[in-house]
């Protein structure tokens, strides 16, 4: 089945724009499909064919396809007419995304979009104690570390942690908030080990624009790093 079969209007399967590939590309295939471009129970077009479309290397499309599989919204068949289904029937996440508010959604993301980057960049500008640097590794050991039950927690406590290093209360306590309003919302959706890996090495290389005093990368690798949470939010939530 060609990309063409499917009909328009295609603007809804956009390429993949920031160095958020896996991210995005979840996003912009769930956005595809909440549209009816694939419809439930079809059969997605070829690898070959999205990966051009999207923008991104078939390895990162089979990626995102077998987390999409694992998270129950695709089947893979096999014989005569197999290939990658979209199911009938999705799997549920952890709660009901129905009832959140698109509008808290968007609120949230926004917000967190300014504070947090923010915050990295003061981070990067502090003038570090040895007992600071050593709170910020400790943190980001933690999270490497971390397995699926722990690590939305100890992500948290790293993104709390480099707001901490900004030594502005009211921007800690901003960051603190957002944090919390944030996990409440990926509470809601699965938990892709892809994204975990990606964003551990997001979080390394923040980490070490923040300790070498680099505020400008230090801003830009956090606003980056939002933007990959946020295409997953994008996608899976109503």
């Amino acid at each position: 089945m060609a990309l063409a079969d499917f009909g328009h209007p295609y603007a809804v399967l956009r390429p993949v724009r920031s160095g958020n590939a896996f991210e995005e590309t979840i996003e912009h295939l769930l956005q595809a499909i909440k549209v009816g471009l694939f419809p439930r129970g079809q059969k997605l077009p070829p690898e070959r064919d999205l990966a051009e479309h999207l923008g991104v290397s078939r390895a990162t499309l089979r990626e995102a396809l077998a987390e999409l599989q694992r998270a129950g919204f695709l089947e893979v068949r096999r014989g005569r007419y197999g290939g990658t289904y979209i199911l009938e029937t999705f799997g549920a996440p952890s709660s009901d995304p129905g009832h959140l508010d698109p509008r808290e959604c968007h609120d949230v993301l926004i917000f967190r979009a300014v504070v947090e980057p923010a915050a990295a960049e003061l981070a990067a500008r502090a003038d570090l104690s040895a007992s600071a640097r050593q709170h910020l590794q400790a943190c980001l050991s933690e999270v490497q570390q971390a397995d699926q039950s722990t690590y939305r927690t100890r992500d948290a406590r790293f993104h709390i942690a480099v707001a901490e290093l900004s030594r502005c209360p009211s921007l800690i306590t901003a960051v603190a908030d957002t944090r919390a309003r944030v996990s409440a919302l990926l509470d809601k959706i699965p938990l892709l080990p892809a994204n975990l890996e990606h964003s551990n090495q997001q979080h390394l290389a923040i980490t070490e624009a923040i300790l070498r005093g680099d505020p400008v990368h230090a801003k830009a690798l956090m606003a980056d790093h939002l933007e990959g949470t946020a295409s997953l939010l994008r996608g899976f939530l109503p």
